[in-house]
């Protein structure tokens, strides 16, 4: 058993609110890409705008707060340098991919390796 001065580890978590950030977004020709970053993780990291003008960003991101206002009513990006399309907060450790029969599956903390040589980086124009 440790002892602790200070917060435990599951006092730290359980003030966090929702430990994990979930990014979405799809490319021109129609490839998903799905972006986590874990609070807890000193390695993990999200890029929420991509570099340009300043007015073309998402300026309105909070802790905890879900987006799913990305594009308008014809498809078309609402916040042009916006890398995410629809993100959300959640407790729990989620791998989201693509099955072989064409489905989106959501694991819950049961995880996934992903297999990075069958779709672009989707960060190309």
């Amino acid at each position: 058993m440790s002892g602790y001065i200070g917060n435990t580890p599951e006092n730290i978590i359980s003030n966090l609110g929702s430990r994990y950030l979930y990014g979405l977004r799809r490319t021109d020709n129609g490839e998903l890409f799905v972006g986590k970053l874990d609070q807890l993780s000193a390695t993990d990291s999200l890029e929420l705008n991509k570099p340009g003008l300043s007015q073309d960003n998402f300026n309105n991101f909070q802790e905890g707060q879900d987006f799913f206002e990305g594009r308008n009513i014809n498809h078309n990006l609402v916040y042009e340098n916006l890398n995410y399309e629809q993100f959300k907060w959640d407790d729990k450790n989620i791998f989201y991919y693509v099955n072989d029969e064409g489905q989106l599956v959501a694991r819950v903390s049961q995880a996934y390796t992903y297999d990075d040589s069958i779709s672009s980086d989707g960060l190309g124009q």
